[in-house]
């Protein structure tokens, strides 16, 4: 009985343990009860760990990529254009890169969310600053020439001195003669600052010499003429002087000079005309190409190239602006400079000097490649002293005849005094 008794008296003692068990399981009654702000209450402890930053996308990375880099370019187009050879390699962009880049950044924020992507807020507003400081730094080398909008075109006074300036393209080669001269005199400019008067391949290379004169003076008789290797000055006025500069100063003191001496050297073709009693200084000039086309930018010949033009190029426009400096004369100096409003070896001579543009039509004057897809470049300009007054500039495609424009310039000489 007491093994009964025992017996019957554990099992519902067991029973009762069970059930409360499987009670206080489906109550879950040791959990915390909840507290009174909702079901999503952080616990004290994760409430005091810090927030981890979200992950920024490949887009977003890419973006700040891009903005820190360019700002670092244009530190260094600031620092080394013009004075460091290698950058002429990166110059070689359009100038209108210098805005296209940082307004394409600068929209990339807001496209995000057309990809379906979103910018966190801290990198958002550093790409929206770089882009902003982008902009500022860039806009010096970008070419545009806004003082076009007010200056333009003026009523020239009568006897205002026309100049035409014309890389001819190795003097017409892409068309016949005739055709050649005839659209030369049919600008009717009282002066001609005429580049490449030489013969050359398809490449445009191996350059020589060539004889024109006869030809020349016959289409123009009443224009006095002045030649340098390949440069050609036509003036209706009297041709009073022609002062050396830069290199071609040690060629010309040999007693016959090789022609291509000449053609390498004499890039400035300095002629000092009188018009109606006064003296004014007129300077032909053509830089030498920075590169080698034919040549594939992945080789070293390709900045082998770079370096060494680089040093003649500086030797040119060193010579050119220490003959500026001696002047006191008007002057006016034009031609094809192989220089971009992007590349720092033309500052100082935009600084000495007006730029022609000024006075002219385009708020982006540009003037190379005519016989290209792409004419995204001006090689040439024109300035001039403040000893001249300048009315009107325009630059004209002549496709047929020449990969660059035609430069013209309308200026008189101011009073003096």
């Amino acid at each position: 009985m007491a093994t009964d008794s025992t017996h019957s008296t554990h099992r519902p003692h067991s029973t009762h343990n069970t059930r409360g068990t499987d009670i206080a399981d489906r109550l879950d009654l040791t959990r915390e009860p909840p507290s009174d702000t909702g079901s999503d209450a952080v616990r004290p402890d994760a409430a005091a760990a810090p927030a981890t930053p979200p992950r920024w996308c490949l887009y977003t990375r890419l973006l700040v990529a891009v903005g820190v880099g360019w700002l670092a370019l244009l530190l260094l187009q600031y620092a080394l254009s013009g004075r460091w050879w290698a950058m002429m390699a990166l110059n070689l962009e359009p100038p209108l890169a210098f805005l296209a880049v940082p307004l394409l950044l600068l929209a990339g924020v807001p496209a995000a969310r057309l990809a379906r992507r979103k910018v966190p807020r801290r990198p958002a507003l550093a790409v929206t600053g770089l882009a902003l400081a982008g902009l500022v730094l860039g806009y010096p080398w970008a070419g545009l020439n806004p003082a076009a909008l007010w200056n333009g075109d003026a009523e020239a006074p009568p006897g205002a001195l026309r100049v035409v300036s014309f890389n001819t393209l190795a003097w017409g080669k892409s068309t016949t003669p005739d055709r050649f001269y005839q659209a030369l005199k049919a600008r009717n400019a009282d002066v001609y600052l005429l580049q490449e008067y030489v013969w050359s391949d398809q490449d445009d290379a191996n350059e020589r010499r060539i004889d024109d004169m006869a030809r020349i003076r016959r289409e123009f008789p009443q224009y006095h003429v002045a030649v340098q290797g390949e440069l050609v000055t036509l003036s209706r006025y009297p041709i009073v002087a022609r002062p050396l500069v830069g290199p071609y100063r040690a060629t010309a003191r040999a007693a016959s000079p090789d022609w291509y001496d000449v053609y390498r050297t004499g890039k400035v073709l300095r002629t000092d005309i009188r018009v109606r009693g006064e003296v004014v200084s007129l300077y032909n000039v053509h830089i030498p190409v920075q590169v080698d086309m034919r040549e594939s930018f992945l080789t070293p010949t390709f900045y082998r190239v770079i370096h060494d033009r680089e040093a003649a190029r500086r030797a040119q426009y060193r010579g050119l602006l220490d003959d500026i400096d001696a002047n006191r004369n008007p002057l006016l100096v034009a031609g094809d400079f192989n220089t971009t409003a992007a590349m720092g070896d033309l500052r100082p001579l935009r600084s000495a000097l007006d730029d022609a543009a000024d006075h002219g039509d385009s708020v982006l004057p540009l003037s190379w490649n005519e016989q290209g897809r792409l004419r995204l470049w001006r090689l040439d300009w024109t300035f001039t002293s403040s000893g001249l007054k300048t009315y009107r500039y325009a630059l004209s495609a002549l496709p047929e005849i020449s990969d660059h424009r035609l430069q013209e310039t309308v200026v008189s000489v101011r009073a003096s005094g």
